[in-house]
């Protein structure tokens, strides 16, 4: 165990926990989250790589401070990867623990998925038990196809960021690390979450938080920002605080992340439309949308889509072009990736005290 300063009475404070041999985590940083056409036609926010280095030092540190052995870390080509590797060059004995940081390289960096998607793959390969993702709900589906078994924690760094939370890497750290080492269970701070299914004919897509039927008839820039073209939308989960096309579902029949169903919408033309719902489908955009039914999205049954022509956004992007010849069906299923629950994480730490030391002398001394 590492050790720290003097305690005051001779002896030395611990300041980390147990090193657990082999525990491995993943960090996957991606430098291009939050940088689509939201930042030109909305008021998106904008999340500098160097922020996104400053969180993977965090979590780094944090993991190491419960007892992570190895950090894998993704490569990229816009300077989060070097940042890190710049730090870690820099840092000096007496700074505290580190884990063993070990960078994962790609033959090539294509700045798309893909690049998120093979990280994945690698990391699980090389044993990580669970991966940090920096990005939005773009990055998690990405890396949601390669994950298999190993669990997700989604950090917001995106535009839209419906699934992953916003904690604080710090926090975020120390609870992967008590995963990752053992120090609570997979069952009691995991979970499997929904997904939604969708078929074009021969072409197939995933999504995790929505799906979204639109008049738009290509793909273009892929981000849908014309409220008057939405038509269908179906959502795995729907919050009432969300930003993006979720929150109009959650504004109406607010559906949680772990419920059973999930919720679909029918909308129309606000002028047209004997209701309207405000919802924040884009960040600065307060839209009114026109609704003409919600109800209950029951899992294993495939939705045939109504409208005959289109596009299909898949969480807030555009992907499938559709015509009267290609049916589309959206189906709900328990069958998304596994996420870690920060929350369960750390009320099983304070539960069994895994972050508590007492001193014997001192508490005699109390008592």
């Amino acid at each position: 165990m590492q050790q720290g300063g003097p305690n005051g009475r001779g002896g030395a404070v611990a300041t980390t926990l147990p090193v657990i041999p082999g525990s491995t985590i993943g960090i996957v940083a991606n430098p291009m989250s939050g940088r689509d056409i939201r930042r030109l036609v909305a008021q998106a926010s904008v999340f500098p790589n160097a922020e996104k280095t400053n969180m993977v030092l965090r979590l780094i540190a944090a993991a190491g401070g419960a007892g992570v052995d190895r950090v894998l870390m993704s490569t990229d080509a816009m300077g989060v990867a070097g940042g890190v590797l710049r730090v870690r060059d820099k840092r000096r004995a007496t700074a505290g623990r580190w884990p063993d940081l070990h960078f994962v390289a790609l033959d090539s960096i294509s700045g798309t998925a893909e690049d998120t998607r093979a990280l994945v793959r690698l990391m699980r390969e090389r044993g990580a038990s669970v991966i940090v993702l920096l990005g939005g709900d773009g990055t998690v589906r990405a890396a949601s196809g390669q994950s298999g078994d190993v669990a997700l924690l989604p950090l917001s760094t995106g535009t839209n960021n419906a699934f992953p939370e916003m904690w604080e890497a710090t926090v975020a750290g120390a609870a992967v690390g008590l995963f990752a080492t053992g120090r609570v269970a997979t069952g009691e701070v995991t979970r499997r979450a929904k997904a939604l299914h969708v078929a074009a004919g021969a072409v197939s897509e995933i999504a995790l938080v929505d799906v979204c039927v639109s008049t738009v008839a290509h793909v273009g820039s892929k981000a849908l920002w014309q409220p008057e073209t939405l038509r269908e939308l179906y959502c795995a989960f729907a919050e009432p605080h969300a930003i993006g096309l979720s929150s109009i579902a959650g504004l109406l029949a607010p559906s949680s992340r772990t419920g059973p169903d999930g919720v679909a919408v029918a909308m129309t033309a606000p002028a047209r439309a004997a209701r309207t719902v405000l919802a924040p489908i884009a960040p600065g955009v307060l839209a009114p949308i026109g609704i003409r039914e919600a109800r209950a999205l029951p899992p294993g049954v495939a939705q045939p889509v109504a409208l005959d022509r289109g596009t299909v956004a898949v969480d807030g992007e555009r992907e499938i072009e559709f015509g009267p010849a290609t049916p589309v069906t959206v189906t709900l299923a328990h069958d998304g990736p596994r996420v870690l629950d920060v929350r369960a994480v750390l009320a099983a730490a304070a539960a069994r005290r895994l972050f508590v030391r007492e001193s014997r002398e001192l508490t005699q001394e109390i008592r």
